[in-house]
């Protein structure tokens, strides 16, 4: 198997690093602040120790966490790599500072990608020598139970680089989506972000509670969304699929999107959908809570492997 370089060892880096290792792959980690890349090591034997108990690996954790070495140095961890994946600091500085370093470190075969929610690969391989082979592969958190990856190149990436992390994508059992162009944020963040500010409007506006906001998603629209997209969603909408919806819907859904002008997070909204979330959850449950919805996606993910 492919060597395989995760640079960074925060949450995200140690979920790469499941995703990669759980497949097969020998995965070296670095991390620049000193004994993180060696912690998590440890952190990621607990992940590994509750997909196991969920059965969403077969692999005993012990077996799949000897496959991943806590490297020293970076150069060490990308020597002899076919693929790297990045997580570095959400800065524009700092990420080209590294992807500088890590194009002059590896050979021009190896793949670079990032992690980045937000920040376009133009922006930080530009002056590369080897930009060609640098890209985004972004990923939704927790990237081992979610599978999705969004793999956006620069104008510049050769599509041999994109169709070759696809692969790689899909052989380690994540969905990646290619996008034709770079856009901000990415695809998923912009949806996501169509749906939240809107969240935040029916608050500002006295519509409705936070918590009932919430209701609309979970017990409504999400429970189609964790197995169809919109597109599928409205194409079943009615008898005439997508045209038949848009014909009977489209002036009503086409006059709210007119209403929804740009959400800045106002400070009052924000407080007040903060107020109404530390009530329900004060800060310190905050990592019991997650730790609950990390086992609650494993048991969705047991469930759509049954499903066709």
């Amino acid at each position: 198997m492919e060597q395989i370089a995760v640079v960074g060892a925060g949450l995200i880096g140690r979920a790469w690093t499941i995703v990669f290792a759980r497949a097969g792959y020998p995965v070296r980690l670095w991390d620049k602040a000193p004994g993180v890349a060696e912690r998590a090591l440890a952190l990621i034997g607990e992940s590994l120790a509750d997909l196991h108990a969920a059965g969403l690996v077969t692999e005993q954790p012990f077996i799949i966490t000897a496959r991943v070495t806590a490297a020293a140095t970076l150069a060490e961890c990308v020597a002899g790599a076919a693929y790297v994946q990045e997580n570095g600091p959400e800065r524009l500085g700092p990420k080209q500072e590294l992807f500088a370093e890590l194009d002059r470190l590896c050979g021009p075969e190896v793949v670079l990608a990032s992690s980045t929610s937000g920040i376009p690969a133009s922006e930080f391989t530009g002056n590369l020598a080897g930009r060609g082979r640098c890209l985004v592969a972004h990923p939704v958190n927790p990237p081992y139970l979610i599978p999705l990856v969004e793999l956006v190149g620069a104008p510049w990436t050769d599509p041999a680089v994109v169709a070759r992390t696809r692969g790689l994508m899909e052989r380690v059992g994540q969905v990646p989506v290619t996008a034709h162009k770079e856009t901000r944020g990415f695809v998923l963040n912009r949806l996501q972000a169509a749906l939240v500010a809107e969240a935040f409007r029916m608050v500002r506006d006295g519509v409705m509670s936070a918590e009932d906001v919430d209701a609309c998603v979970k017990d409504g629209l999400g429970l189609r969304w964790s197995f169809m997209g919109p597109f599928e969603t409205i194409d079943l909408n009615a008898p005439g699929g997508v045209a038949d919806y848009v014909e009977r819907f489209g002036p009503l859904m086409g006059g709210i999107t007119e209403e929804q002008t740009p959400y800045l997070y106002d400070r009052e909204t924000v407080g007040q959908v903060a107020g109404e979330r530390r009530a329900a959850l004060p800060l310190d449950g905050i990592e019991g809570r997650s730790a609950w919805r990390d086992r609650r996606l494993m048991a969705l993910i047991a469930h759509k492997r049954g499903q066709s």
